[in-house]
């Protein structure tokens, strides 16, 4: 898939796909919310989460199970659709059911990995890792590209700052879009607060207005997760938008848009 230039790219979903219900409730919500403004949905959903803080953490209903609930969305509503991959063996078999896999920030490093994403052909969104410098994820995407694959999303989530904590540098962004790449910003990660206990926390009331910075900034799109009800959510429950909330946030971060 191509980015459309006269349109805001919108990479959103729940973190983690709990179940097909979850998905579709989800999916309808966006693409109500999405088709009334000049926004280019693509729905996202981890089919498993291979990184959770605790081993007793969720991980998935089981990889097939969650693969074949996405590409129902992706047929249903006709929208693209993102998962992660995790090992190279993935990512032939995640790209039969999707349109773009994700690099996790913890394995955006992975010399095989994103050669692996890269023979599939599918869109491969590197999410620039928490302990790496913005030109250095360029310098990742310059290992997709010499695999033959020069369609690349590059996602800015925030970097360590300490132990626990997250900060957002915006230079990052502006560095980053010296790759001519499409550069997204991910709202709901930018806020966590890795492994504070038993599980990541979060500040997720910080995340409209570091979205708003970001799109001031000159991003060409927005990566978000959101849930029907984050409390209850099976994978970060403390970052996660209210679905309730979508419009205005994406309301919010429009009115800095320039298109």
């Amino acid at each position: 898939m191509q980015v459309d230039p006269h349109r805001f790219l919108v990479v959103a979903g729940p973190c983690v796909v709990e179940s097909a219900e979850l998905l579709k409730t989800v999916a309808a919500h966006l693409v109500k919310e999405c088709n009334s403004r000049p926004i280019q949905l693509v729905f996202k959903s981890s089919y498993r989460k291979a990184n959770r803080t605790s081993a007793y953490s969720f991980q998935g209903i089981g990889d097939e199970l969650a693969l074949k609930a996405l590409q129902e969305v992706r047929t249903e509503f006709g929208i693209p659709i993102l998962t992660d991959i995790h090992s190279d063996r993935e990512a032939a078999i995640a790209a039969e059911y999707v349109d773009v896999l994700q690099i996790p920030a913890f394995l955006s490093r992975q010399t095989s990995l994103l050669e692996a994403a890269a023979v599939t052909g599918r869109v491969v969104n590197i999410k620039k890792a928490q302990f790496m410098a913005p030109e250095d994820v360029i310098k990742a995407a310059g290992k997709v590209v010499e695999a033959g694959n020069d369609n690349i999303w590059l996602t800015e989530r925030g970097t360590s700052f300490g132990y626990h904590d997250l900060v957002v540098d915006f230079r990052g962004i502006v560095t980053m879009k010296k790759s001519g790449f499409p550069v997204l910003f991910d709202a709901t990660h930018s806020v966590q607060r890795p492994s504070i206990g038993g599980e990541s926390g979060g500040q997720p009331e910080f995340a409209p207005a570091l979205a708003r910075a970001a799109v001031a900034v000159g991003v060409d799109g927005l990566f978000f997760e959101t849930h029907p009800d984050p409390a209850t959510a099976l994978s970060d429950a403390a970052t996660q938008l209210p679905l309730t909330d979508v419009g205005a946030f994406l309301d919010g971060a429009l009115r800095h848009w320039r298109p």
